[in-house]
């Protein structure tokens, strides 16, 4: 029978951050040990989950960052939820193996919709056909979510992402997580605490800011490790990359649509939208790593060219290169675009601000094509911003639609991004690390690969 286990996933939290800001995590590493550990190629949320789960690198499960080009539908689609998009044995599918009676809760990792647990919850917004969302949550069993939410409230999903994300979506996940601990005593209770992504990517990890979301987080995890101990189950804290200072925005699209390859759409409500399938060439832009898709074979080495030009480029990986990485899949772009370490892409392919897209001065993870950082934080240009979300909210609770333009189109707001290997001199300062309250699976290095292995160790002997 395996000893009850509960992993938590914190965002951004890297060996360094272990002190004085961190009593509950450094008595955990006391107690067993701490070390950093590698990280894959993307270093971003969906593929680190994957590679943790499966064992498995890019190539083989298929997460090539948070978001792909979908090459049959001509679409750009960023951090869907089904779990059959992950390809190969998870963690849980192993442990089965072992003991049929193994049972898992998944709380707010990602791929979280029909995967193979017993208890899962994740937010998922209903969209009424006026225009309307409406905050709500995807479980397993369907009536989790409602047992949680009459008890503990709705989620709370605008601190969830958003420029007023904060310690209270982490808070909420740690009280559902204890509840669905005590109720049904899962084997394996996997809990997502993204907290430290927030102030880490809006000032920068070294930003005097970030100590109280550090303090913050770590009070957090003390109340999830007291219920676990409470039940005789080991802990392990670990997470999916480090943050690091940047200063450098780079607009890859922009590059490639004066260059002739990116095409654009003129709506007829006067904005411009990315033609993927038109494109002969585009960039998805995913943190400091993009996928460039280039449509024409005879393309490919004209626009590696130019990206290796490009200011704040550091690597262009063509197939082969992308194999040494473990990043050649068939989701891939044809060239694997990662930034210098002071750099990050975005995903601007607009000229003139004023035909920017209508969802670009929103907070919009599935429509925009590429993921947006500025979406953390109110556009400094904005006087009175507070007061216009109070107006955009009103308008909402009035059951009016209602346009939440709040976020800036100055990419240079953004202090923090990941998503390049750190360097391995650079690993406990810019790397995940990995935390455990038994001494039973310590060793020296620890790559993300090897997790799925230590924590069938960890329960099974």
């Amino acid at each position: 029978m395996p000893n009850p286990l509960v992993v938590a996933n914190v965002v951004g939290l890297t060996h360094d951050l272990l002190g004085e800001d961190t009593p509950n995590l450094s008595a955990l590493a006391r107690d067993g040990f701490a070390r950093p550990m590698g990280t894959v190629l993307p270093a971003v949320t969906c593929s680190a989950q994957s590679t943790l789960l499966t064992g498995t690198l890019p190539r083989e499960h298929g997460i090539v960052g948070n978001g792909w080009y979908f090459r049959d539908t001509a679409e750009v689609r960023f951090w869907l939820q089904p779990n059959q998009l992950v390809h190969g044995e998870r963690l849980y599918d192993a442990a089965r193996l072992r003991d049929p009676d193994y049972t898992v809760a998944k709380m707010f990792w990602w791929y979280n919709m029909y995967a193979d647990v017993e208890w899962s919850v994740t937010p998922r917004p209903s969209y009424p056909a006026d225009g309307r969302k409406v905050f709500d949550s995807y479980s397993q069993p369907p009536d989790l979510k409602d047992t949680l939410q009459r008890d503990l409230g709705v989620f709370p999903l605008l601190k969830f992402w958003g420029p007023g994300a904060g310690i209270e979506s982490s808070a909420w996940i740690v009280d559902a997580s204890i509840e669905v601990m005590r109720r049904n005593d899962p084997s394996l209770t996997l809990v997502y605490l993204p907290h430290l992504d927030y102030d880490f990517q809006r000032f920068g990890p070294h930003d005097p800011r970030c100590r109280e979301a550090v303090r913050a987080i770590d009070h957090e995890v003390g109340r999830l490790v007291e219920a676990s101990r409470s039940r005789n189950a080991d802990v392990v804290v670990l997470s999916e990359y480090g943050i690091t200072e940047v200063a450098k925005p780079v607009h890859l699209n922009r590059m490639l649509r004066e260059a002739g390859y990116l095409t654009v759409r003129r709506e007829k409500l006067g904005w411009e939208s990315l033609d993927a399938g038109a494109s002969r060439a585009f960039a998805v832009a995913d943190h400091q790593l993009a996928h460039v898709y280039v449509k024409n074979e005879t393309d490919v080495a004209a626009v590696a060219e130019l990206l290796r030009r490009t200011d704040g480029v550091d690597r262009v990986l063509d197939r082969k290169a992308q194999a040494e990485f473990g990043i050649d899949h068939p989701r891939a772009g044809e060239l694997v675009v990662v930034s210098a370490p002071e750099a990050w892409f975005t995903y601007y392919f607009w000229l003139d601000d004023a035909l920017a897209p209508d969802f670009a001065r929103t907070v919009d993870i599935h429509r925009k094509p590429g993921y947006d950082p500025a979406e953390l934080l109110l556009d400094p240009h904005l006087s009175l911003p507070q007061l216009r979300v109070a107006r955009r909210l009103a308008a909402k609770l009035l059951g009016f639609r209602y346009y939440m333009d709040v976020i800036g189109l100055d990419a240079t707001v953004v202090r923090g991004s990941h998503g390049r290997l750190p360097e391995p001199s650079r690993l406990a300062a810019d790397g995940p690390v990995f935390l455990s309250s038994s001494k039973a699976i310590e060793r020296d290095e620890i790559a993300m690969t090897d997790v799925k292995s230590m924590l069938l160790q960890l329960q099974f002997g």
